[in-house]
């Protein structure tokens, strides 16, 4: 049985997915509600929870902060395979051009302002 955090960001993953997107692990885990823990160790139990209850999600679209990855992992190959730029860099791969491949989630307390400011 799947946890409420897993449940969570799998949820967040769909929404990645329907958007052609990658995301952090401390983005996905603070729009989950928690953290994704030191060195993303929650994040890394939770996506292995997803990658069992729900494997046809992309869970491969959640990335370590600094964008890195194993070199020779699944998650490189799910990345170059979905065409992501990907530069080798000794034992580990980085993310070319992170910032644009990732998603932008508008907080519901940034976006509370542009509303007040419309109505009036």
């Amino acid at each position: 049985m799947a946890s409420s955090r897993a449940d969570e960001v799998a949820e967040i993953l769909w929404e990645l997915k329907r958007a052609g997107k990658i995301a952090t692990y401390t983005h996905i885990a603070r729009r989950a509600g928690f953290s994704a823990g030191n060195g993303g160790r929650a994040m890394d139990s939770c996506l292995k929870v997803v990658r069992r209850d729900w494997p046809h999600l992309q869970w491969w679209r959640a990335v370590k902060d600094d964008g890195t990855l194993e070199n020779g992992s699944e998650q490189e190959s799910k990345l170059r395979e979905a065409g992501y730029a990907l530069e080798a860099s000794g034992k580990h791969i980085t993310l070319v051009a992170i910032e644009q491949h990732l998603m932008v989630w508008q907080e519901a307390a940034a976006a509370a302002p542009a509303e007040v400011a419309e109505k009036e």
